[in-house]
């Protein structure tokens, strides 16, 4: 109660600072009268959420004072959510891959059974709102950028008009300019709204990754990480988790810098080697050396077609079974091969040339789109420990993993639940004791009451006591009255002579002995 009236007070009175901060204070000069109101409506929406947490948590302390809600009680270690998991992994799945949607399939499927934790969902917010008001600001700064290098230009061709220069290198620079800062400015505009996209669909794709990696931890499957992470250090896992939001956000703002600027530069690499020349006429030039480059390609990857079927038709040895789908890896005419090799020797190193280059401008591209990833490394194979922030995710996964796995929590819900029960029922047998007036007396009584209880619970015990004062018909009483006990347990007899041998309520006994 006390919490949630400081709370919405506090709240409450920065609600009202904000919006007399929008209402009273001027606009900008970059997004104009409403400025104020686009760049803090992320606050305001966040300080109304703080409100309505702050009555809920409110009402609820006023029902529970009027008792119309129960008190809450002792947090349960297995939460609904869970439960709901482990019932799900002994059930049939209830819907095969093929039924699912294209939604479901190919974007996102939702599952009921798994619940982000807070640092999940806060993080992915910070880092949207931060998006949001980096963009704001990118905007911001590209808007006066290229206002200046408008007002250069305009700076040159009134100088070059007012000394009448006709062959100035001013006259000269004015009209590439003019062409360049429109190029660029419309360029930066189209890359600022497919950068911000791409950063924003990371930050979703980040939570499904999320629940990906942690579903396969959960079925024991490790194969998805390096072999040097399948056993990380306690410590280094548990010091993930405090740097992982800090990580996330700040590898989000940067992905969207770098990400946006390498966008710009293609940008401008398409049209200036694009659209600038089809607009000014010259579309039969382009294409002429769009047409060589692309028959460039086509016969480098028509050549290595090319090897790939002569090799699967001559230098292959024939299916050992007809059903099989390929040719064994089995060579076939060897003097013929090495001819072939030798053939294309000197065409794989003009090849392998190119593709060098190739290789090295698709991994630049490649880590440069994914540097935002922390949950995928940026470094090949066997290098992985050289990206941190890829190390922070796994560790970050397997600390979750260690204390949310269903499976475990469920266990360990179980094993204390019993133990809760085993400790009520010893302080009720406690009590029993405790109402003996005689210490002796109390003694002989509790022997005797736990060999009933354990008689009546295990009745073979009954053919296995060692009792030389018990005469032969007693003996034969004996194994009846075992035999009678263990058929009803087993519910081999009429109901009429089970009613006659059934055990106690087990909430006056003892447990299980």
């Amino acid at each position: 109660m006390y919490g949630g009236v400081l709370g919405l007070l506090y709240t409450l009175t920065w609600v009202i600072v904000t919006v007399l901060d929008i209402g009273f204070c001027p606009g900008g000069k970059v997004l104009g009268p409403w400025q104020k109101l686009i760049l803090q409506w992320p606050t305001l929406l966040c300080l109304f959420f703080l409100l309505g947490r702050y009555v809920y948590m409110i009402v609820k302390s006023v029902r529970i004072h009027l008792k119309l809600l129960p008190e809450e009680e002792e947090q349960q270690l297995l939460e609904s959510h869970q439960a709901k998991y482990v019932q799900s992994l002994l059930q049939k799945p209830s819907e095969s891959l093929s039924d699912k949607s294209w939604f479901k399939r190919k974007v996102y499927d939702w599952d009921p059974y798994f619940k982000f934790p807070n640092r999940m969902i806060g993080t992915s917010i910070i880092s949207l709102i931060g998006l949001y008001v980096v963009t704001l600001a990118d905007y911001s700064l590209s808007d006066y950028t290229f206002d200046s290098l408008d007002a250069l230009r305009d700076s040159m061709a009134e100088l070059a008009a007012s000394c009448n220069l006709t062959n100035n290198l001013a006259v000269a620079l004015v009209p590439q300019i003019e062409k360049f800062s429109n190029v660029a400015r419309k360029s930066w505009l189209a890359t600022t709204i497919f950068a911000s996209l791409t950063s924003v669909s990371y930050t979703f794709h980040v939570l499904a990754c999320y629940r990906k990696h942690l579903r396969r931890l959960w079925a024991g499957q490790k194969g998805f990480l390096p072999e040097r992470y399948h056993d990380p250090k306690s410590a280094v896992s548990l010091a993930a988790i405090t740097r992982y939001s800090g990580w996330q956000i700040a590898f989000t703002l940067w992905g969207y810098f770098i990400v946006h600027f390498v966008q710009f530069l293609f940008a401008l690499l398409l049209a200036y080697g694009v659209v600038i020349p089809i607009q000014e006429g010259r579309f039969v030039e382009w294409l002429t050396n769009f047409a060589i480059v692309l028959l460039t390609i086509g016969i480098v990857i028509a050549l290595v077609i090319l090897q790939i079927v002569m090799i699967q038709i001559f230098f292959l040895q024939q299916k050992i079974n007809p059903e099989d789908k390929e040719k064994p890896l089995a060579l076939n005419n060897r003097k013929a091969f090495h001819n072939f090799s030798y053939f294309f020797f000197f065409y794989n190193v003009i090849m392998g040339l190119s593709n060098c280059i190739l290789r090295l401008l698709l991994s630049f591209v490649t880590g440069t789109w994914l540097v935002s990833r922390i949950d995928r490394t940026i470094m090949q194979r066997g290098y992985e420990s050289m990206d941190p922030g890829y190390s922070t995710w796994i560790g970050m996964i397997f600390a979750d993993h260690y204390h949310t796995n269903p499976v475990m929590v469920c266990f360990c819900h179980l094993l204390l639940s019993r133990t809760r029960e085993k400790q009520r029922s010893m302080s009720t047998y406690s009590q029993f004791q405790n109402t003996t007036p005689d210490s002796g007396t109390g003694s002989r009584v509790r022997g005797r009451w736990l060999l009933l209880y354990t008689l009546l619970r295990n009745p073979q015990l009954i053919l296995l006591r060692r009792n030389r004062s018990m005469s032969l018909q007693e003996q034969h009483k004996a194994i009846s009255v075992a035999v009678v006990v263990k058929a009803s347990q087993a519910e081999l007899l009429p109901e009429s002579v089970s009613q006659h041998t059934q055990e106690p309520d087990q909430s006056s006994l003892t447990p299980r002995l």
